[in-house]
C-alpha cells in the first residue's frame, strides 16, 4: 500500500439509494416521508464536513428516487459547501440532453457544486419502463456516454446516432456555473469500462460492493496509463462502497448485517444468484473486504487502507438499507463526518 500518488486532495464522502426506512415503531414510512427525511441526512451531511452527498437513481418500491436530481436540489437550497453528486444516473435509459440540462440545473441552484456519475445501474428496471430494449444495452450506453461527452463542452453540438434523434450544430441550455460539470464513470468491473472513461478524460468511480478490494488495483493502473495514451491530463479515482458506522464494531455489525444480508437474500431471489451467509459477509467485514463497517476507528482505518490499495483519492461510503431507522442513519452521517473523515484525512498523511 502506497500513499496516492496524484494531485488530488483526499475527500469523503456519502452515497445513499434512497432505501426506504423505517419510523420508531419498525413500520416503512411513505415514500414522501422517506425522501424528505433524506433531504435532511443531506443537510446534515454538510453541517458535519462531509466533502461530497449522492444519491443513486432506482426505480422500486424500497428505492424510490426516481428523480435524484430533484432531491438533490432540496438540499441544494438549504446547504452552502457540499458538493452534490448522482450515484448514478442510468444514462443508458436517459436523455443525456435531459440529465445534462437537469445536471447544469443544479449546477445553478447549487453555486457551482454539481457533478454527474454516469453508469449503466445495477438495476434495469427503467430500460421497460421507459421503452428500451436489454438486447441494446450496449449501444445505449456508448452512444448516449459519447452525446454526453459533447454536451459537456457547451458547444453547438452535431451528433448523430441509432439510440435518439440527430443534433445538428445545436445549443443546449442552461451553461454551468464553472464551464464544465464534473463527471464520472461508475465502473464495477471491466476494463473495458475503465478504457472507456479514459478515453473521455472522465474520472473513474470504481464501484466496489463485495469481495476483495485489492482486485480492483489493476484498474487503477489502466486508468493513469489510458489517460496518458488518449493525452488527456490525470484525473481522480474515487471508490463507492457500503458501509455502516455506529459507537463501536459490535453495535455497527448488528445494525448493518442482518439488513444487508436480507437486501442481498431479496436481490439473489430476483436474479438467481447465491445468497451470502453471515459468514461470508463477514469476511467482507474484515481487512481487504467490501464492507466499511464499524465504529469510527475501524472504519477509517479501513477507508485509508482502500484508498492506499487502490491509489484513490476519493471515498464515497454508501449508507443506508431498506428499513433501517432513520435515526440511526443520522447518527452514521454524524460519526463519517466528525470521526471518520478527519480521522482518515490524518492517517493518509502518515
Amino acid at each position: 500500500m502506497t500513499t496516492p500518488t496524484t494531485p488530488f486532495a483526499i475527500t469523503l464522502g456519502l452515497d445513499t439509494f434512497g432505501d426506504v426506512t423505517n419510523d420508531a415503531e419498525g413500520a416503512p414510512l411513505t415514500h414522501g416521508q422517506a425522501i424528505r427525511r433524506l433531504v435532511e441526512e443531506g443537510v446534515l451531511a454538510d453541517q458535519v464536513g462531509v466533502d461530497h452527498f449522492g444519491i443513486g437513481e432506482h426505480h422500486t418500491e424500497a428505492m424510490p428516487l426516481s428523480a435524484a436530481d430533484v432531491v438533490l436540489a432540496a438540499i441544494a437550497a438549504r446547504t452552502e459547501r457540499i458538493r452534490l453528486n448522482s450515484a448514478v444516473t442510468v444514462i443508458s435509459s436517459d436523455d443525456p440532453v435531459r440529465v445534462f440540462q437537469r445536471y447544469a440545473t443544479l449546477d445553478a441552484v447549487s453555486a457551482g457544486r454539481a457533478e454527474v456519475i454516469l453508469g449503466r445501474g445495477s438495476s434495469t428496471e427503467s430500460f421497460p419502463l421507459f421503452g428500451y430494449d436489454l438486447n441494446d444495452y450496449e449501444e445505449l450506453f456508448e452512444e448516449k456516454v459519447a452525446l454526453f461527452a459533447e454536451l459537456l463542452k457547451e458547444k453547438p453540438v452535431t451528433w448523430s446516432g441509432n439510440t435518439r434523434a440527430a443534433l445538428d450544430g445545436i445549443s443546449v441550455y442552461p451553461h454551468s456555473e464553472t464551464g464544465s460539470i464534473p463527471t464520472w464513470i461508475g465502473v464495477g468491473g471491466s476494463p473495458q469500462s475503465v478504457i472507456r472513461t479514459a478515453q473521455y478524460g472522465f474520472s473513474l468511480m470504481l464501484a466496489i460492493i463485495g469481495g476483495d478490494v485489492a482486485r480492483f488495483a489493476p484498474f487503477s493502473q489502466l486508468f493513469r496509463r489510458a489517460l496518458a495514451e488518449f493525452g488527456h491530463p490525470a484525473r481522480p479515482i474515487g471508490v463507492h462502497a457500503p458501509g455502516h458506522v455506529a459507537a463501536t464494531d459490535e453495535q455497527a455489525v448488528e445494525e448493518f448485517v442482518p439488513a444487508f444480508q436480507e437486501l442481498i437474500r431479496s436481490v439473489a431471489r430476483e436474479r438467481g444468484f447465491r445468497t451470502p451467509t453471515r459468514e461470508s459477509l463477514m469476511q467482507d467485514v474484515g481487512p481487504g473486504g467490501a464492507l466499511h463497517v464499524g465504529s469510527p476507528e475501524t472504519v477509517a482505518r479501513k477507508i485509508t487502507d482502500t484508498l492506499k490499495t487502490l491509489d484513490a483519492t476519493r471515498f464515497n461510503l454508501k449508507y443506508g438499507i431498506t428499513g433501517m431507522p432513520h435515526d440511526t442513519l443520522m447518527t452514521n452521517i454524524e460519526l463519517y463526518g466528525t470521526k471518520v473523515a478527519p480521522l482518515v484525512r490524518e492517517m493518509m498523511e502518515d
